[in-house]
């Protein structure tokens, strides 16, 4: 054993024993998609006064989680995003319409005196012209907030009166506490006692004073407690009290017909305080318990099948150093799960998804470096095994690391443009990419270079599974096709496939998903089957006639409908359950119709800068005819996956956009290769016409491109058949897109760069060129490892 073999077993070693104790001793933290619970983003809106900016938001932030704590909600997550964005995580919720209502009521409480009774009609309704309206919590308009001079603001009161209402005396920031009480003696029922600061006290004892000056039933006697614009106690002041003396304490109570729920609300959001900003609910999403464990289950039994079809099937190709690559592609996984929990990444469906996927993509550079090696024993077959090993390892470097930063490209793309769950997607990918190339490039290298030095294995070369071709491409050098003699042929073929997609897209649409759209879908479990049409007829009689009816999951209903509130979610279960009887809600998206257009945009931009940037990683690693190309093929592949959803009437979603940017990346990994292979042959043989080298490094990568294929396609097959609905159409998105990916990396990708090339005057790439050697300079052949110099 070498020591650079040593110590890549030892940092193998430690690195696996590592991941073990944490994966023992540490616990995932689970997404609300996961483990069931309310997700709410709220956007901040400028009031009158003040600008909802960075630091309003943080204020506001603070005052949410005070009126959340007091809900009693388990380990509820708030935290900012971007200037203006809140997100409020709440587990195990799953009938958000208090937290809704409490979190976004502004609670705007002030103290007024009442300058007698209104004369005007109460401003209750819609806002005066010129006036702008804001959106509440429950998709009602609400008249704004106005600058009340005296005898500007008239508010009915307890009983439906006008009341004419002076100036804001006091504020709600003037409340030190508040706290809910039930007056059993007294007959009072629920009422809120408030508690006041010493100056608020002051300010206190002057209003009601002034208000004592008038007799007794005077409504100028009264003091109007007002809340969002809304009266919710106008007392008279005791009959006790002078004028210009006032309460001389420190407290009141706010009385009226509260119940108990009401009363508390009410005390909690007082003594949350108000809010510096109004604030509008844009996104909200429910998902049941059950689902998230529905999906944690089947997305483990995917993991388990995908990768044990994977490690025999490398087995078989590979043999022994197959069977060696299969361990660590284990390793792998325990690596990667450790790396999550360690850092503290929230696991959600996609990023679940990712992890699942990554595990069959991780054997990638083990295909890489054993066909490399291959071929190195095919072109010198009495060089020892351990010798042609190194050497595919040190070929297969390049490939492996362009094939790799254009997958990073694409999972950096969705963690910095992804929205939610799909952030988690793109920080799985990359883990899983930089885990895969440890277990590549050091464990896997440590184990087969151990079994190298093993002379059993080193004589009997059908055991290895590297000293002999592999059946796929000693057909394809028996047969040697001439794949290009004609490449405009097989551009015509992609453009014919890409009109068939473009034609999908045009004549049956694209379904956009309620996240691109906005709206609200629900899904629904019922005790007693229901079928699509009775939930359609039961819902339109509901009121609900523009309700849009599936089937979802195992009998399960999904209900897409434009604007709804809670209030109007709730009615809409209660009248599905008269059919279904008990109706339990599995899932909920709100999407709010700015937060639509938004996300729809965003997933725009996200296709443009991933094409933008892949263009230019490309030119820069590889010649502009080449990128152009990869490119082209790239684009290719994502306007096939997109028709074929529209063919198929598949819905495009967030976790769609996530599939096709995975595609982006893999479409360009397979391009990477092949192409890397065309700039080592044309380095090594310049005047070689280039058709011809393209052929050869065709016939050369298609053993890598399938065995890689196979690996991905075992994991998203199990994931299409077991993932159920939320994860069918990830599976199904890039299932396609590893099809058409493979294709179009020989197909599209290679006779468009020769077509490319017919037209450029840069001369062939110069030998070696990225390979880490300079131009001009004599490149250093690396010894035999068993060699030790002496020549005879």
């Amino acid at each position: 054993m070498t020591r650079a073999t040593a110590v890549r077993a030892v940092l193998a070693v430690a690195v696996l024993l590592a991941s073990v104790v944490i994966t023992l001793t540490m616990s995932p933290r689970l997404g609300l998609d996961l483990q069931g619970g309310t997700r709410i983003v709220l956007q901040a809106h400028d009031s009158d006064t003040v600008t909802a900016d960075r630091e309003t938001t943080d204020r506001t932030l603070e005052v949410l989680r005070q009126r959340i704590d007091s809900l009693g909600v388990s380990e509820p997550t708030l935290t900012r995003s971007g200037e203006d964005r809140i997100i409020v995580e709440l587990p195990d919720v799953q009938d958000p319409r208090q937290a809704a209502e409490v979190i976004g009521r502004t609670a705007q409480l002030s103290f007024h005196a009442v300058e007698g009774p209104g004369t005007g009609k109460p401003e209750t309704g819609e806002p005066p012209a010129g006036d702008s309206e804001t959106e509440g919590t429950d998709g009602r308009k609400k008249p704004p907030a106005s600058d009340t001079g005296p005898g500007d603001l008239t508010l009915p009161d307890e009983q439906g009166r006008s009341l004419a209402l002076g100036p804001s005396r006091l504020s709600g920031a003037g409340v030190d506490d508040a706290t809910a009480a039930f007056d059993a003696q007294g007959g009072a029922g629920w009422s809120v006692s408030l508690t006041f600061r010493k100056d608020a006290g002051q300010d206190w004892k002057k209003l009601t004073g002034e208000a004592a000056c008038h007799p007794a039933g005077d409504d100028r006697r009264r003091v109007a407690i007002v809340l969002d614009e809304k009266v919710i106690s106008s007392p008279q002041v005791d009959p006790s009290v002078g004028c210009r003396v006032g309460l001389p304490s420190g407290t009141t109570q706010i009385t009226g017909s509260f119940s108990a729920d009401e009363a508390r609300d009410l005390a909690l959001l007082i003594k949350g305080g108000a809010l510096p900003v109004p604030v509008e609910i844009v996104e909200q999403r429910t998902v049941g318990p059950t689902l998230g464990a529905a999906a944690i289950e089947a997305s483990a039994q995917a993991a388990l099948i995908g990768a044990a079809a994977t490690a025999l099937f490398i087995t078989v190709v590979y043999r022994l150093f197959g069977a060696l690559a299969a361990v660590a592609l284990g390793a792998y996984g325990v690596i990667s799960y450790a790396a999550l929990v360690a850092l503290g990444v929230t696991l959600t469906l996609p990023g679940l998804a990712g992890f699942v996927l990554a595990i069959g993509m991780a054997v990638d550079a083990n295909v890489l470096v054993f066909e490399r090696a291959r071929e190195e024993c095919a072109d010198r077959p009495k060089r020892s095994l351990r010798s042609a090993l190194t050497t595919g390892f040190q070929k297969a470097w390049s490939a492996v690391a362009d094939s790799n930063a254009t997958t990073l490209i694409a999972a950096g793309l969705l963690f910095f443009l992804g929205s939610g769950p799909v952030k988690g997607f793109g920080v799985t990918l990359a883990i899983g990419v930089v885990a895969s190339m440890f277990s590549a490039l050091v464990i896997a290298r440590a184990l087969t270079e151990i079994a190298a030095n093993c002379r059993f294995v080193s004589d009997y070369r059908g055991v290895n599974g590297i000293g002999r071709p592999g059946a796929v491409r000693a057909w394809l050098v028996r047969k040697d096709p001439r794949l290009f003699r004609r490449p405009l042929r097989w551009l015509v073929v992609s453009a014919a496939l890409v009109a068939v997609a473009v034609a999908g897209i045009v004549v049956r649409g694209i379904d956009l998903g309620v996240e691109f759209t906005g709206g609200r879908l629900v899904e629904y479990s019922t005790s007693r089957p229901v079928d699509v049409e009775t939930a359609r007829d039961t819902l339109a009689a509901a009121g609900f006639k523009d309700a849009e009816v599936t089937t979802a999951g195992d009998g399960d209903l999904s209900v897409r409908t434009g604007k709804l509130d809670n209030d109007g979610e709730h009615a809409l279960r209660s009248a599905l359950a008269e059919e279904g009887g008990e109706t339990k809600k599995v899932r909920d998206e709100l999407i709010g119709p700015s937060l639509g257009d938004e996300l729809r945009r965003n997933a725009l931009i996200a296709l443009g800068v991933a094409v933008a940037v892949q263009l230019a990683y490309l030119a820069v690693r590889f010649r502009w005819t080449f990128a152009v190309a990869s490119v082209v093929a790239m684009v290719h592949d994502v306007i096939l996956v997109v028709g074929a959803f529209a063919w198929l009437g598949r819905p495009v979603d967030g976790i769609f956009l996530a599939a096709l940017l995975t595609v982006i990346g893999y479409s360009v990994n397979d391009s990477v290769v092949v192409f890397d292979r065309v700039r080592e042959l044309w380095g090594a043989n310049r005047k070689t016409p280039l058709d011809t080298i393209a052929r050869r490094a065709v016939l050369q990568t298609v053993p890598r491109t399938v065995n890689t294929g196979m690996g991905a396609l075992f994991i998203l097959a199990a994931l299409a058949v077991l993932g159920g609905d939320s994860l069918a159409d990830f599976a199904i998105a890039l299932l396609i897109g590893i099809v058409v990916g493979t294709w179009s990396s020989v197909f599209t990708a290679v006779p468009g760069a020769l077509a490319l090339e017919r037209s450029a005057k840069a001369p062939p790439p110069a030998p070696g060129k990225g390979k880490g050697t300079a131009r001009g300079k004599t490149r250093t052949v690396r010894r035999d490892p068993l060699d030790n110099g002496a020549r005879v």
